[in-house]
């Protein structure tokens, strides 16, 4: 394997050449002669001096720059660009300390593509492995899976049945399957506004207004007198694709000519906290500090874009993140980073990294909840208004996990994603004090009468208690289970498509821990 350490073409300040490094969050961009490359370092002649700047935080552009693209590497990624850079650079860092070994990552320089390099802490330090990302988009990662030019595609969608066929007929196997899909992480788009913007909750109406440009002061919302300022991606990109999608539907929305378009959403980011009356759109991981805004939805319901909700799925911008094998050309050490990768012990990694993981987390419910004032002003028949006060009454006594099961369409399977939180809420469950009680609670769509639906949604709760019990064996002995359903009542989603009546087929999972 080749290696660049110690050595550059530009051996001395007579050959230097001039050169720019740039770092992918807009925190570097700077110009100056290149008077070396060591260590995997840039030492770069500047106006301000005699700079050093690690090759992992920058990409270089220039005739002068080393060429670090041809290296071979064990296992090579693409896909995502903004997954590739956000969150697979830690994820790397994450499990080379699971194999007790350091990672050495550097941008290659050829666009949006890094190398990590894995090397054994203990013993005479030899490489474990090495690992290329390349930041495409998730279609070309999935193509270059497809044609074998790389190991592991990177995705922030499921794969379509379509391509899912192609690589089958190239006798890929399947793709669906939980040895070849895997998901690692949930990723929020979420509306952000500059943090001194008091505005902190928008409608979906007032939404499309800002987005057309008919609304272009704040003061028309009830905010201050400030001109409105949209910051947005290029057409095309797929958040903005998603949430034009998701919040506008089939409308057609025209674009205010105002708008500012910027290349990424470290970007849009950057532009919303520079400037008091932008309005932007990014992935939760990119937030950098501006006001997230809750949103409230065709149906009247309030999303409100936390981790919590995202994990729950029922804040409609949320996007699993998955990376997919093919079952024919896999190595073991492919296998076992993937499986890592989706496993509790990169939950860390990926949390720090500001994306969001599979661990349980735990809520306390009380009658000040959004759902429950939601439903305390709710009309309904006095039966359904029977049963929403008998949920109002119980779920104060519990807190809520954040784990929260669905079926696969037309099925009473559990869908992929229910096959990985069964396995975190067991381990979860295992930790919890003896006598603790864990309630199954069952919902459905408005599809049927109430009183069917009712008795739907006890028996999927009761189904899903049976699974768990069966998976856990013995090890929840100590705990009490029991199931109860209260069918279409608290929505999370719009019952009028077909995303939202997906969303509200759930079972939740409330815990009391023992008085």
């Amino acid at each position: 394997m080749m290696t660049i350490a110690g050595f550059l073409a530009i051996a001395s300040s007579a050959q230097a050449q001039q050169v720019t490094l740039k770092s992918s969050d807009g925190t570097v961009n700077m110009t100056g002669d290149l008077i070396a490359f060591e260590d995997n370092t840039y030492i770069l002649r500047t106006a301000l001096g005699q700079l050093r700047l690690a090759a992992n935080r920058v990409s270089c552009s220039g005739e002068a720059c080393p060429d670090l693209s041809q290296e071979d590497v064990d296992i090579a990624m693409s896909g995502s660009e903004e997954i590739g850079s956000g969150l697979m650079p830690i994820l790397l860092e994450g499990y080379a300390g699971a194999k007790n070994a350091a990672a050495t990552l550097r941008n290659t320089g050829l666009g949006n593509q890094l190398v990590a390099n894995l090397v054994n802490d203990e013993g005479f330090g030899e490489e474990l492995a090495s690992f290329q990302v390349t930041g495409t988009s998730a279609t070309e990662g999935l193509g270059d899976l497809l044609d074998k030019t790389s190991d592991i595609a990177i995705t922030s969608r499921r794969i379509v049945p379509q391509e899912a066929q192609a690589f089958g007929a190239t006798g890929a196997g399947d793709m669906y399957s939980p040895a070849q899909e895997h998901i690692v992480a949930v990723d929020s788009l979420v509306v952000i506004t500059n943090p001194d913007n008091p505005i902190t909750t928008l409608n979906v109406r007032q939404l499309f207004g800002i987005y057309s440009g008919a609304i272009t002061n704040w003061s028309q919302l009830g905010g201050p007198d400030l001109p409105v300022q949209v910051v947005i991606r290029d057409v095309g990109e797929n958040r903005r694709d998603a949430f034009e999608s998701s919040f506008f539907g089939s409308a057609d929305v025209a674009l205010t000519q105002k708008a500012e378009i910027v290349a990424d959403s470290n970007s849009v980011a950057q532009f919303v906290n520079q400037n008091d009356g932008a309005i932007g759109v990014v992935g939760y991981a990119f937030q950098r500090g501006a006001r997230t805004v809750n949103i409230i939805n065709q149906c009247g319901i309030t999303m409100v874009p936390d981790a919590f909700s995202a994990k729950t799925e029922e804040y409609a911008l949320q996007r699993r993140l998955y990376l997919y094998t093919r079952g024919d050309t896999i190595t073991p050490e492919v296998r076992n980073f993937v499986n890592w990768a989706s496993s509790a012990g990169a939950d860390g990694v990926i949390s720090k990294a500001g994306f969001i993981g599979f661990n349980v987390d735990r809520r306390e419910q009380s009658n000040s909840d959004v759902r429950a004032i939601a439903m305390q002003n709710a009309e309904g028949t006095p039966l359904e208004k029977a049963v929403m006060r008998q949920m109002l009454e119980k779920m104060v006594e519990y807190d809520r996990l954040s784990t929260t099961f669905r079926f696969q369409t037309g099925s009473a399977l559990l869908d992929e994603r229910g096959q990985i939180d069964k396995a975190r809420l067991v381990e979860y469950l295992e930790t919890q004090p003896a006598g603790s009680e864990v309630l199954f609670v069952g919902f459905t769509d408005s599809v049927g009468g109430f009183e069917y639906n009712q008795t739907l949604a006890e028996r999927r709760a009761a189904e899903v208690m049976g699974n768990v019990r069966s998976f856990a064996r013995n090890r929840l002995a100590d705990l009490t289970m029991s199931s109860i359903g209260y069918g279409e009542v608290a929505p999370s989603g719009c019952n009028a498509s077909d995303q939202g009546r997906r969303i509200n087929r759930r079972t939740e999972v409330w815990i009391k821990s023992p008085t």
